[in-house]
């Protein structure tokens, strides 16, 4: 898709986006997933912690600093003018994208793990 713009007679702005939407919450389990964790939540708001189904431990907790309360439930990212204008179509799925940054940190906390 950058390409593609880039490709362009006269700057435009687009949108480029899967067309659907996920939760922060979706990202998180499907991103444990690829690593065999299954989430459950408790608690409410900034109190919200994930557990590790099997062994009880916190793997996530909501930062207070991040926390918005008034969030929008919905965001959704219309792409249709760079499917239009620019004949793009989105070839990555959600999985396929939560499964290639957790191996991309996988990969990347193997070669420096402090990074």
């Amino acid at each position: 898709a950058m390409w593609l713009m880039l490709q362009q007679e006269k700057p435009e702005d687009f949108v480029i986006s899967m067309g659907e939407c996920h939760s922060v919450r979706e990202f998180v389990e499907k991103a444990f997933k690829v690593v065999n964790v299954d989430i459950v939540w408790e608690g409410e708001g900034v109190n919200e912690v994930g557990k590790d189904k099997k062994t009880g431990e916190v793997r996530v907790k909501v930062n207070p600093k991040f926390y918005r309360p008034t969030e929008v439930e919905f965001l959704l990212g219309d792409c249709t003018k760079a499917k239009t204008d620019l004949k793009w179509q989105p070839n990555y799925s959600f999985d396929a994208l939560v499964k290639e940054m957790v191996e991309s940190d996988i990969s990347l906390m193997k070669t420096n793990p402090r990074a």
